[in-house]
């Protein structure tokens, strides 16, 4: 590779580390720049693991450091979730992930309606107990991330604000949380099957951590109204670019 190449994975390592934290869908930036330097898809979605893992590492311990990071209520989440990557990462390191992905594009569209309409729901919060109920939700969720990891960031926002009432900026401190442990944990399914280009992935993670920091900082200061107006913002930008929109126009203009 070239020089270009490896600044631009530290950029765009920035740009995904920065989105990660705050909302989710970094690895939508990520995965397609692995694509393009020529990685087969499955050591691309694998090596993509490294860079969510080292942005995380530094969001956590922003969240912690910053108070909104209250462990206690992550504590299920993150079992069940871990428990659904360890699994979906096995699929994903067997399977092709296209259809999976124009599902999870429209869930994300059915899901923007409800967050334009009632942001108060996502703004507001009203902790509310673990219930066994949730336990299929992080579980999926898990399955997801542990599978592609792009977008798992807003469904695990959405479980965590809409299910459990936590408020939004203490949900992305506990979204980085689950996030870091399942990723940490569902890695090593991709490195056994030699899917994983360990410096690439390092340098891809080592432009995404001032990113989580930087993030976690705009979240502390600016609170849940920036938050929710970034996420909605992400989770269209997000659903259009798996539903094909983005290549599509790229093919019309170039």
């Amino acid at each position: 590779m070239t020089l270009a190449h490896w600044a631009a994975l530290v950029a765009v390592g920035f740009m995904a580390g920065f989105v990660n934290t705050l909302a989710g869908s970094g690895s939508l930036l990520t995965l397609p720049l692995l694509l393009w330097l020529g990685m087969p898809v499955h050591l691309a979605n694998g090596t993509n693991r490294i860079s969510v893992l080292l942005q995380n590492v530094v969001a956590v311990y922003s969240f912690r450091r910053q108070g909104n990071l209250e462990l206690g209520r992550a504590l299920w989440p993150t079992v069940w979730a871990i428990l659904g990557s360890i699994g979906g990462a096995e699929l994903a390191a067997r399977m092709d992930a296209r259809h999976l992905t124009w599902s999870l594009a429209v869930l994300m569209l059915l899901l923007v309606p409800f967050m334009l309409v009632s942001p108060r729901s996502w703004t507001t919060h009203a902790p509310r107990p673990w219930r066994w109920y949730h336990a299929p939700l992080f579980l999926a969720v898990g399955v997801y991330g542990g599978f592609i990891q792009g977008g798992v960031g807003i469904f695990l926002l959405a479980g965590l604000v809409l299910g459990l009432g936590t408020d939004l900026v203490q949900a992305n401190g506990i979204k980085n949380w689950i996030v870091l442990w399942f990723t940490a944990l569902s890695m090593w399914v991709f490195v056994a099957y030699g899917q994983v280009d360990w410096l690439v992935g390092v340098v891809l993670g080592l432009g995404s951590m001032p990113g989580a920091w930087v993030a976690a900082r705009v979240a502390q200061k600016h609170g849940a109204r920036l938050v929710h107006q970034v996420v909605v913002g992400v989770v269209i930008l997000s659903a259009l670019d798996m539903l094909g929109l983005f290549r599509w126009l790229a093919s019309q203009l170039l």
